[in-house]
């Protein structure tokens, strides 16, 4: 387990995770020949449509081997092979639970960043997630051959933006199209690259060129300022005024960025096959093996639910999370999954503590991108994949029956759009019904249910892409042809004052009737806070049976809203007071008088509709500036910053999700093709009332059902 590496590759669109991801596999000796995004012929993008569009969908894991040499050079691990599970992963924000689910089971990343754009939106999202999940992370300074590449205004914006304690390890020789190699500050040595040798496989250790030299030592007295801050061991050095080695640095870095208090910061072109050697170095040199992570707790099941620690342990009692699935046209069913302890071999019973039920492995795969190869066992620190389980969905825990215990599961955010679809023929209709469940199984972003008041199926997803890759998938793999409707926006409703509400049900139809009355009180919660519902009954108003039933009425109350029939979100409802009937209550009367008492509170207190507001930047041009400013304005945007960056300008936006439909066609024509944007779900706000009535208009056959 010590020379196990499990890395997640993570970035915004477009920084080159999937270029870089092919160059690691290429210099590690897994593949004989280099893919290229463009030409839609990498290991990692395996589907036909990230081929067709040049983007990561789905998180792709594949294993190699690196053996670092010494080549003038002091390494920590010296001619020692290692094994590197790599994971590429998505960098639209439409796939962010394929990210999320990924860090959940990762020990280690490598932060890809553009030279030329720095830190982006989607930079600090994915960011934020190795941060919630405690992942040691190295950063990867891509493109150092665009033009208007800068690497310390990156590692700068890092600081700033990210907070991340990131200091430079690699800097590099040259800029833009005269870079053609970097340094090793620790080493005080250069690599330089053979210009006439096209896979980068030829380089050359060497001293320092002398117009480099007096910036290498500068690179290597702020790591060693930076460390010394951190590190005791490098602080007493510093203080007593003794030479620091090589190896000693290294130890202390790699101590640090293990504890997530430092981040090593390199530099290359993925493109150009400039600077990978020292990035896979730095893999294994700096980010923590399994045993180097603070072992995951987890609720013993057979002890009151107590929290424990699974440490890795190939001889302990079987422990792994079940965090990706996917449908293989050739084996059906496949769970990935990462052990955390124990091992598992082809016969043995495994357990799932939520569905209480055991499962034969029949088959377990190591996974290689879209290549599965059938293996015996798997251990500790292993991500591998198993065929045929039941009943098993994203997050379970699959453990000893001996030892249960609950992992944490990987969280996802809520879908933020639908769409109606229906099948085009009666023979389409069971085809489409399959592969919606089996779609919704494998992604946890993506849901599928049917509207109760008009009957309709909708579907909803984290965004116009990730529900068009959705019906893509659709036709293709399961062979069906649906039509879909606009997409519809997941308004909330909430109040927006405090008040009190009644709810009485009172049925006589001769003999035993229906009884039930309920009082409660309504107020809003804080914003993202959600509904809390308290019982503050005294005195037995209401008999303590019948509260369940009084929630239940109030939570169906919620999900059908009073103003528009939307969801209701953000409030503190207390149930304090009511009457009961000795012969005619029931439970079913109780419910719904909470359902009368919220919509009569509910009407009382001031309803709102939210909607939800998207961050959104745009880096443009500056002659196009103006432009698209008027258009994020008749958006309904509200500019939060402009920004100059290396020629081009930053605008960063708050913009309603209702009105972003069709912005990639607008922001293309605005700026002939040269601008770009990304957006990603930030907050829900009120909507203003102009816009009220139009939405209100067009729900009110839904509300009045509701």
């Amino acid at each position: 387990m010590e020379h196990t590496r499990n890395i997640g590759i993570a970035a915004h669109i477009d920084a080159g995770k999937t270029t870089t991801t092919e160059r690691i596999l290429f210099y590690t000796g897994l593949i004989h020949r280099m893919g290229d995004v463009d030409d839609g012929n990498t290991v990692t993008d395996w589907m036909e449509q990230e081929r067709e569009r040049g983007i990561t969908i789905t998180s792709a894991a594949t294993t190699c081997y690196w053996t670092q040499k010494s080549e003038g050079m002091v390494k920590l691990f010296d001619n020692v092979p290692h094994r590197i599970n790599v994971i590429d992963t998505p960098g639209h924000v439409d796939f962010t639970a394929e990210v999320e689910r990924s860090m959940r089971v990762l020990d280690g990343a490598v932060a890809v960043f553009c030279g030329v754009a720095g830190v982006q939106p989607q930079s600090e999202t994915v960011w934020r997630q190795a941060t919630k999940y405690r992942v040691p992370r190295i950063a990867f300074v891509n493109k150092m051959d665009r033009v208007g590449a800068n690497f310390e205004n990156a590692v700068w914006e890092m600081r700033k933006k990210l907070g991340a304690y990131a200091y430079a390890v690699t800097i590099p020789i040259g800029q833009e199209d005269s870079f053609n190699g970097v340094i090793d500050v620790v080493n005080q040595k250069a690599v330089l690259y053979d210009e006439t040798d096209e896979i980068g496989l030829r380089y050359t250790v060497t001293e320092i060129p002398e117009a480099h030299r007096e910036r290498a030592a500068m690179a290597l007295a702020e790591l060693v300022d930076a460390v010394s801050n951190k590190d005791d061991e490098i602080a007493d050095l510093v203080i007593e005024d003794r030479p620091i080695p090589p190896d000693v640095l290294k130890q202390a870095i790699r101590r640090l960025t293990c504890k997530i208090e430092f981040v090593p910061v390199l530099c290359g072109s993925a493109f150009k096959k400039r600077g990978m050697q020292p990035l896979v170095d730095a893999v294994v040199d700096y980010l923590p093996s399994p045993l180097d992570v603070p072992p995951p707790t987890a609720l013993d099941r057979s002890d009151a639910d107590q929290p424990v620690e699974v440490a890795s342990d190939d001889d302990g009692p079987f422990c792994a999370l079940a965090f990706k699935l996917w449908t293989d046209p050739f084996v059906g069913k496949l769970v990935f999954f990462r052990v955390y302890r124990g091992q598992i071999r082809k016969g043995d019973l495994i357990y799932n503590p939520r569905t209480r039920k055991r499962e034969r492995i029949n088959r377990v795969m190591m996974i290689q991108a879209d290549e599965r190869i059938d293996v015996e066992s798997v251990y500790s620190g292993d991500i591998a994949a198993l065929v045929g389980l039941k009943n098993i969905i994203t997050g379970d825990t699959l453990c000893d029956e001996d030892a249960q215990v609950l992992l944490e599961p990987p969280t996802f955010p809520e879908p933020v759009i639908s769409m109606a679809v229906e099948p085009k023929t009666k023979l389409d209709r069971d085809k489409m019904s399959e592969g919606l469940q089996r779609l919704a199984e494998e992604d946890p972003t993506f849901r599928v249910y049917t509207d109760n008041e008009t009957g309709e199926l909708i579907i909803a997803g984290m965004g116009e892409l990730h529900l068009d890759i959705i019906r893509d998938r659709l036709f293709r793999e399961f062979k069906v042809q649906a039509n879909a409707g606009a997409p519809q926006i997941a308004y909330r409703e909430t109040v927006s004052r405090a008040t009190e509400g009644e709810g009485k049900f009172i049925r006589q139809s001769g003999g035993r009737g229906q009884y039930g009355h309920a009082v409660i009180t309504l107020r809003p919660n804080e914003r993202g806070k959600g509904v809390e519902i308290a019982n503050e009954i005294v005195g037995g108003a209401i008999p303590k049976e019948y509260i369940p039933a009084v929630v239940h009425g109030l939570e169906e109350a919620i999900a059908g809203g009073v103003l528009a029939g939307y969801r209701m979100v953000d409030l503190k409802i207390a149930i304090v007071d009511g009457t009961y009937h000795e012969v005619d209550s029931s439970e079913l009367a109780f419910k719904m008088a909470g359902i009368f008492a919220l919509k009569d509170a509910a009407k009382k207190a001031g309803p709102i509709l939210l909607e939800p507001i998207m961050k959104v930047e745009c880096t443009t041009p500056e002659e196009y500036q103006g432009d698209l400013l008027g258009d994020l304005n008749r958006r309904r945007g509200k500019i939060v910053s402009i920004e100059a960056k290396n020629n081009a300008t930053s605008l960063h936006a708050r913009v309603p999700l209702s009105e972003m439909f069709g912005y990639a066609t607008a922001i293309r024509s605005l700026s002939k093709g040269r601008a770009a944007y990304s957006m990603e779900p930030q907050s829900f706000e009120p909507v203003p009332a102009n816009i009220l009535t139009a939405i209100l208009d067009s729900a009110k056959p839904k509300a009045a059902r509701s």
